[in-house]
């Protein structure tokens, strides 16, 4: 039997950028030179001043639970030994309405609320192949160890 591969992102020039910083353990998002205006997902013009003049940017990695629903039905064979798993939209703290489709790791569903400070961290689903994902944030600082860098440790 061969192991089931996941789905991976497959970066386009609009992406790449994004994808690259996810490697890197940066979180990086597209900002406006012109009105300072980001914008996620990635887009050959501002949504807000029609400027071109685009650059990515890192940002903190901390935002808000948004939204989220528990998934318990595996749309992938992949995601079989993954179940449950959270996915959620993330708002960034760096702009309101600022939101990144994701998951939330290392919390437990009973913990989970609209609301809830998180921050990103990393996992590596496939060589070559970072998400970024959030966990709840600590009141004084990140959350060493957790659940996204177990997985990481299997792909390796």
């Amino acid at each position: 039997m061969t192991d089931v591969q996941p789905i991976v992102p497959v970066p386009d020039e609009l992406t790449a950028f994004f994808w690259e910083g996810a490697r890197q353990h940066k979180l990086l998002i597209q900002r406006c030179d012109v009105c300072g205006y980001y914008l996620h997902w990635p887009r050959p013009c501002c949504k807000r001043c029609n400027s071109f003049e685009l650059t990515p940017v890192e940002v903190s990695g901390r935002g808000t639970l948004y939204s989220y629903t528990v998934a318990v039905h595996p749309f992938h064979p992949w995601l079989a030994s993954r179940l449950p798993y959270v996915l959620a939209v993330v708002e960034l703290e760096e702009q309101h309405n600022l939101k990144l489709v994701t998951n939330i790791v290392d919390c437990a569903e009973e913990d989970l609320r609209c609301g809830l400070a998180v921050e990103v961290t990393y996992e590596t689903i496939a060589e070559g192949s970072v998400l970024p994902m959030f966990r709840p944030r600590a009141a004084d600082g990140p959350v060493p160890g957790g659940v996204a860098d177990e997985r990481a440790e299997e792909v390796r």
